[in-house]
């Protein structure tokens, strides 16, 4: 395999008091750089714990993930908080944006936080409020805004270090379907005109099809792993 993100053998296992529950079974995947793929599958099969052990959320039980060739479980937890902050943004189902900051000051955040100057962030935060169609919504805060327009913000937010990669879980899972179709028309610009790499977990099939790649999960393995039918 030869991808930005690699993961041979993945395992990861949770201990309840029922027993241990096996969430991912032996996963091998390989993501090239400029994808735009869709994990898919039942409730339950381990989807969202790829995402999140792929991108470092999680621990893994055992296996090997590479993002850019860097092993990313051999590292301390403070070494992959701090990659994931320079290489990877997230978007998620609920947003997670500061209520009481504004759009432009949620995507200023993360670049101040690394390092930016006030006037650097603020510049940088403007264009990509521009980038996502929402530059006059810069100064409301989230109540302020619908939630297609929260969801734009958090894309935006999840640009503003110029990741290699963009996970999203769920991004339309709360918003009907209309304004859920404008936020994929966004993901699938920014993918097509900047290639930007996205992974994204969802259970929405018409979310799916606008994916270069569908990967199914079933029981903490991958199922199939083949081209979505996108024009």
């Amino acid at each position: 395999m030869n991808g930005i993100v690699e993961a041979f053998d993945l395992m990861k296992s949770y201990r309840t008091d029922g027993g241990d529950v096996h969430a991912l079974r032996g996963v091998n995947i390989a993501i090239e750089r400029g994808e735009m793929v869709a994990v898919m599958g039942p409730s339950g099969c381990g989807k969202t714990t790829l995402l999140n052990t792929l991108s470092g959320i999680d621990d893994i039980t055992s296996g090997k993930v590479l993002v850019d060739g860097v092993s990313l479980h051999d590292m301390s937890d403070s070494e992959r908080t701090r990659f994931r902050a320079s290489s990877m943004g997230f978007v998620f189902q609920a947003f997670n944006l500061i209520p009481v900051l504004t759009a432009v000051e949620n995507i200023e955040l993360p670049l101040l936080l690394g390092g930016s100057k006030q006037s650097t962030a603020r510049i940088r935060a403007i264009e990509l409020l521009s980038l996502v169609e929402l530059e006059d919504q810069a100064n409301k805060r989230p109540a302020e805004m619908s939630g297609g327009q929260q969801q734009r913000v958090t894309i935006a937010r999840a640009l503003a270090n110029n990741p290699a990669i963009v996970w999203a879980d769920e991004p339309t899972a709360a918003l009907d379907s209309e304004t859920g179709k404008s936020v994929m028309d966004i993901l699938c610009r920014l993918n097509e005109e900047r290639k930007q790499t996205f992974i994204l977990v969802t259970h929405d099939e018409t979310v799916g099809a606008r994916a270069q790649r569908i990967v199914r999960m079933r029981d903490g393995l991958i199922d199939s792993d083949r081209g979505s039918n996108k024009k």
